[in-house]
């Protein structure tokens, strides 16, 4: 792993926000944890997943029907990931670890595993943001070019038509095949993974079972092989979409800024706080019902600053870190829908897509040119 360091300009702004921060939960007698609001989705979740799944293998539905069904189990189960797995896996589901630790094993039931998730996201993801050599979550790739550091080929001239054909099937390769690539290669990009104890390596192989029995073996045995290929091919473009698209649209759009890293350690322009704000976006922030679903991941500034605070409450600290932005003379990325945000990530799929000596300035970063379109 290239060895990557912040710069110490300007730590007074997350001293400050910190500070108002702490203020408002401690005014208002709140723990930062989850609570009524959290543990309800959780209850509605999760049995409408259980539904879901028991009467696709026990009613004999038409295909549309079907593939309805299985779609709309693909979404839940992408919410369930958004909302009870995400909180638990960062610690803030609850007070309790043992509690965090078990409801983080919800992404085990989904195909991933908690372990390398926990790595891959908080740790690496988290603290190198946007950083093309490091963030496994904009690793180069043939089929899409993410930043403006990253190699060209012909084929990226039509990513942002092909773009979305990749998320539908993102969740096919997560589960099958990349989950696979860190285990056995014990390293998540360029860096290594944190040891697997005994106990890690059997809930690996132990998870990966028994998620060929319940979501390949037993709906074969009661619907037969074609209603559920076409019932699981389904499921997983609705669940791929569904979970790519939210999260490229925290990083991977107009205005938001990337930082490279190669075989040499580098210090970064901005402390861990600032890199943060000037590498995330919001997106729909009064949207109440999209918050909903997709577990406050429309507050992307707020989680990259406060990962261990429940999303519950990133509408009330969200205007605590604008207003902080605003008077320390940085940028708040934020899009007022999600219509715009996705429109966003589109033009700068297109921008990143042509031939960089066919583009104006490719010296500079994405946001200079984004600013143009």
């Amino acid at each position: 792993m290239p060895k990557v360091t912040f710069s110490r300009k300007n730590s007074t702004f997350f001293r400050t926000l910190q500070t108002s921060v702490d203020q408002y939960f401690d005014e208002n007698n709140l723990s930062k944890n989850g609570d009524w609001r959290l543990y309800a989705k959780t209850l509605v979740l999760v049995p409408s997943a259980l539904v879901l799944y028991v009467a696709l293998l026990t009613v004999p539905f038409s295909f549309w029907p079907g593939v309805f069904l299985s779609s709309l189990l693909g979404f839940v189960l992408a919410s369930i990931g958004f909302n009870v797995m995400h909180d638990a896996c960062h610690g803030s589901y609850s007070s309790r670890r043992w509690v965090n630790d078990l409801l983080g094993l919800s992404l085990n039931a989904l195909g991933g595993n908690a372990f390398i998730w926990k790595f891959k996201h908080n740790i690496v993801h988290h603290t190198y943001t946007n950083v093309d050599g490091v963030d496994d979550d904009i690793a180069k790739s043939p089929l899409m070019r993410q930043c403006s550091s990253q190699k060209w080929v012909p084929a990226h001239r039509y990513q942002h038509w092909y773009v979305f054909l990749v998320y539908a099937i993102s969740s096919f390769a997560w589960v099958f095949l990349m989950d696979f690539n860190k285990y056995f290669k014990q390293a998540v990009h360029n860096t290594p993974l944190q040891k697997m104890d005994r106990k890690e390596h059997l809930m690996f192989w132990a998870s990966k079972v028994l998620y060929v029995v319940f979501y390949i073996a037993l709906p074969v045995w009661f619907v037969g092989w074609g209603a559920w290929a076409v019932g699981f091919t389904f499921m997983h473009i609705a669940m791929g979409l569904t979970l790519a698209v939210v999260f490229q649209l925290a990083h991977v759009v107009e205005h938001t800024e990337f930082e490279f890293a190669g075989t040499e350690p580098v210090t970064l322009e901005n402390e861990w706080a600032v890199h943060q704000i000037k590498t995330t976006a919001n997106f729909a922030r009064g949207n109440r019902i999209l918050s909903w679903f997709v577990g406050g991941l429309n507050y992307q500034v707020e989680h990259h600053l406060f990962p261990r605070i429940s999303h519950v409450h990133y509408p009330a600290i969200s205007r605590i870190v604008k207003a902080t932005c605003q008077e320390h003379g940085l940028p708040y990325h934020e899009f007022p829908t999600m219509t715009a945000a996705l429109a966003s990530h589109v033009r700068m799929m297109r921008e990143l897509g042509k031939k960089p000596d066919l583009i104006p300035n490719s010296e500079f970063r994405i946001q200079d040119l984004a600013a143009n379109v």
